[in-house]
């Protein structure tokens, strides 16, 4: 199975995101969404989960987004927050994916067994930083992630 990782769109979703998005069975937005219409575009391709960003906190539209969310894919445990300093020093046991935002720049590490992912920012760049976005590929074999830089 593979899902979708998004983040940091501030308004901005790019066909190139939306194309290495598809076909996956499932998508996470990890904040700084910008724009309600963003969700609606994700929504038309997957199942999404989405989390709020800070940029996200004054936005009306944004009132029923949660700062975090859990979810279970198969027998995979996934975290998300935007903030990686929001991320619980002491994770659930059942956790093993930990999907976080806001620095725009793309990260994969493990960390005592979790797979810790940042997609970095498909939205306007900041510094000298790509635009991309994340794959988590789950089978037989486990999980693993993957960062797509777009080529815009």
């Amino acid at each position: 199975m593979k899902i979708g990782l998004i983040s940091d769109t501030h308004g901005l979703l790019r066909p190139q995101a939306l194309e290495a998005l598809r076909g996956c069975a499932r998508l996470i937005h990890a904040g700084d969404i910008g724009k309600p219409q963003i969700l609606d575009a994700l929504r038309a391709i997957a199942p999404l989960t989405v989390v709020r960003g800070n940029n996200d906190l004054d936005d009306a539209w944004a009132g029923d987004v949660p700062h975090s969310a859990m979810l279970r894919v198969g027998d995979v445990g996934i975290y998300v927050t935007h903030i990686p300093a929001d991320v619980p020093q002491t994770l659930p046991a059942n956790i093993d994916v930990v999907v976080t935002g806001h620095t725009h720049k793309p990260l994969i590490e493990q960390r005592d067994g979790v797979l810790f992912i940042n997609p970095g920012s498909a939205g306007p760049r900041r510094f000298k930083l790509p635009i991309a976005v994340g794959l988590l590929h789950i089978d037989e074999q486990g999980v693993r992630g993957e960062l797509i830089e777009l080529t815009l």
